[in-house]
């Protein structure tokens, strides 16, 4: 296995724990309200903005170790937009919206787990 591709792996295992403690830490979130609903959840909004961001990251790592081939592979997953969503989070942070926050952890992370595992699966 090369040194890239053990590289990549790596990144998709700290992808793949990120995408774990997001969904942990969003199970107590029922609505898009109950993100502001207290100070623990406006915490629990802000750890999971960190790690959403540290997963667009990654992604845009990946990209450039496998030279954006590695991701068109699995078109299951909206990609860009992921990647669109770090930019906003790394660089627009008080333009967060908490419903697109609420929407791609209730409707998209379980997915792209599974796709990232099934990654992870091919490469070893």
């Amino acid at each position: 296995m090369s040194d890239r591709t053990l590289m990549v792996l790596s990144t998709l295992e700290d992808i793949d724990m990120s995408i774990d403690m997001v969904i942990e830490r969003f199970k107590a979130i029922k609505t898009v309200d109950d993100f502001l609903s207290s100070s623990e959840n406006i915490e629990k909004l802000d750890s999971i903005a960190m790690r959403l961001l540290a997963i667009g990251e990654g992604l845009k790592n990946i990209d450039k170790l496998t030279d954006g081939q590695l991701l068109l592979r699995y078109p299951s997953i909206e990609w860009k937009n992921i990647k669109g969503l770090r930019d906003v989070l790394s660089h627009h942070y008080f333009d967060i919206n908490a419903e697109i926050l609420f929407d791609v952890c209730s409707t998209k992370l379980c997915e792209l787990s599974s796709v990232v595992k099934q990654i992870m699966k091919d490469l070893r």
